[in-house]
């Protein structure tokens, strides 16, 4: 399932990078990928909660999960504020998405050890 979990969110940064680039270059991007990025992430982070709790030691699996429950607060503030049809801060963006990329790097490292 850890696998899973990684894939999803490689998904998800996929997407992100896409929402991101649009967002940046022109302050627009359609609602469905926010939609599909938001979910495979939600998915993937329900997956590694799952996986994480039955882990007898966390490590870094647990260490990326913190990180990504972060990442996925800043997610849903800029979901809500893109449906409200703000401007998206870019600042939030960028810590979004490095928040994103730390704990996938971690989840990465962790799979390994």
């Amino acid at each position: 399932m850890l696998v899973v979990a990684a894939v999803l969110f490689a998904l998800a940064a996929l997407g992100g990078i896409i929402l991101a680039t649009l967002l940046l270059k022109k302050n627009d991007a359609p609602v469905s990928l926010a939609l599909v990025h938001g979910l495979a992430a939600a998915v993937g982070l329900v997956l590694l909660i799952i996986v994480v709790t039955q882990m007898p030691s966390t490590g870094l699996a647990g260490v990326a999960l913190v990180i990504f429950l972060i990442a996925a607060l800043g997610g849903f503030v800029l979901f809500a504020m893109h449906l409200m049809r703000k401007p998206l801060p870019r600042g939030l963006i960028f810590v979004h998405g490095l928040a994103a990329v730390v704990a996938f790097v971690l989840l990465l490292i962790g799979l390994r050890s």
